[in-house]
């Protein structure tokens, strides 16, 4: 290993994989490129070949341009800077912005077959396409961005870091980020060795700055007619209209038949209680919902988001503990109400893992709706509730973050047959 690291070698991807590295062969070896177009042929430098399966390569430049290949929408992210030097964040930004959909969906239903171990019909007749948000076409798939988080070097200028490195690349512009924060983004000043700057613009007051570690404010997020309390350093969805195109797709991913308002139903990872307002929304004032976070401060404001549903409750845990309690305390009459329940899940990236999904399917709920962040763990979690005897029945993908890799997906996964003894 190691004679072709640092070589320039000529490639020409066929697909594209999860991660946004598109995948080219190589003396019999898989390589993963970056910066390239499926269908098109680049010069790449090797970056790591000590796997004897595969290899990683950087683009370093464009022989034969992909038709769907466009001008970078970010300079510090172009083809045309070394590798080292382009700044992450933006790794599909040289796509035509309907190609990146394309290719977002092929991961996914890639992703869904070989680790869901979906059946291909199955996943082509439930995956039509990857939305795009309202208004992002228009605005040309820019300045949806929130919230940025900056990180400062050691002389105290301000940047986001390299793709693959810590380093702080200096830019002149963050065209993801929306109007109020490039208004406010600090760029061009220096603040010291304080770690990180975020900028913010909630969609509620005007936007701030938090330099390095301050104690936290209350922000509102508005979402529809409804105000959210969350912290200004706490997690929020980054782009402007996620929360309400989330909202809508929790809603319409619950299915009426399998309801049931006074259930036992969850909200697992429940941060401020968005998704269990979404689900209470389903069955009015009457909705029992019990939202789920290990953070304190979440769960705090949580419990004040749902207030006006009586049969709402906020509790602080980590998930799969708070689960094996669940399964440990649970009356007769409780496991029937959770046999009726609709469970809401929106798992760090890393998805669920098959310690919770056990202890979830065993639990048995009528229905999961599984809000997900990663296609790859996504699969995993839906091939665990797969063998516990749940079908995915819908699945909604969403464009929420352009010209990047990631892709957003609310799927729902039914309970077949009758519950486990």
């Amino acid at each position: 290993m190691g004679e072709w690291l640092g070589q320039n070698v000529e490639l020409t991807p066929t697909g594209i994989a999860h991660g946004g590295y598109s995948v080219a062969r190589l003396d019999g070896r898989v390589v993963f490129v970056s910066d390239a177009v499926p269908g098109e042929t680049v010069i790449a430098r090797v970056t790591d070949d000590s796997k004897s399966s595969f290899w990683w390569a950087d683009t370093v430049s464009v022989v034969t341009p992909s038709e769907f290949r466009v001008p970078h929408i970010w300079h510090e992210a172009d083809v045309s800077r070394d590798p080292e030097k382009r700044v992450g964040g933006a790794d599909f930004g040289h796509i035509v912005l309907a190609h990146q959909r394309e290719l977002k969906k092929e991961v996914l239903r890639d992703a869904l077959i070989r680790f869901g171990k979906v059946d291909p019909a199955t996943v082509s007749l439930l995956l039509d396409k990857v939305e795009a948000l309202p208004g992002d076409d228009k605005a040309k798939g820019l300045g949806w961005r929130t919230r940025v988080r900056l990180h400062t070097d050691d002389r105290g200028h301000v940047g986001p870091r390299a793709r693959k490195s810590h380093d702080i690349i200096r830019v002149s512009s963050l065209p993801l980020a929306s109007a109020g924060i490039n208004q406010i983004a600090p760029l061009t000043e220096e603040y010291g060795n304080v770690g990180s700057v975020d900028v913010l613009s909630p969609s509620i007051g005007d936007p701030r700055l938090i330099v390095g570690h301050q104690k936290p404010t209350v922000i509102r997020e508005k979402v529809g007619d409804r105000e959210f309390r969350v912290d200004d350093n706490g997690f929020w969805q980054v782009h402007h209209g996620a929360p309400v195109a989330l909202t809508n797709a929790v809603r319409g991913a619950i299915d009426p038949s399998r309801f049931d308002a006074t259930a036992y139903n969850l909200d697992l990872y429940g941060g401020v209680g968005l998704f269990a307002a979404a689900l209470a929304d389903v069955g009015g004032s009457s909705t029992r919902v019990t939202s789920v976070e290990a953070n304190e401060r979440a769960t705090e404001h949580a419990g004040e988001n749902l207030a006006e549903w009586v049969g709402a409750m906020a509790e602080t845990a980590k998930v799969d503990r708070w689960l094996s309690a669940l399964d440990r305390r649970a009356t007769p009459v409780e496991r029937t109400r959770l046999e009726a329940a609709t469970v809401v899940l929106d798992p760090p990236r890393t998805g669920a893992g098959r310690d919770v999904m056990a202890l979830l399917t065993r639990l048995a709920p009528a229905q999961l709706v599984y809000v997900a962040c990663d296609p790859v763990a996504l699969a995993r979690d839906v091939a665990f509730a797969s063998a516990a005897g749940y079908r995915l029945s819908k699945l909604t993908a969403l464009d929420m973050f352009p010209h990047t890799h990631h892709v957003e997906a609310v799927a729902t996964l039914v309970r077949e047959g009758n519950a486990p003894e």
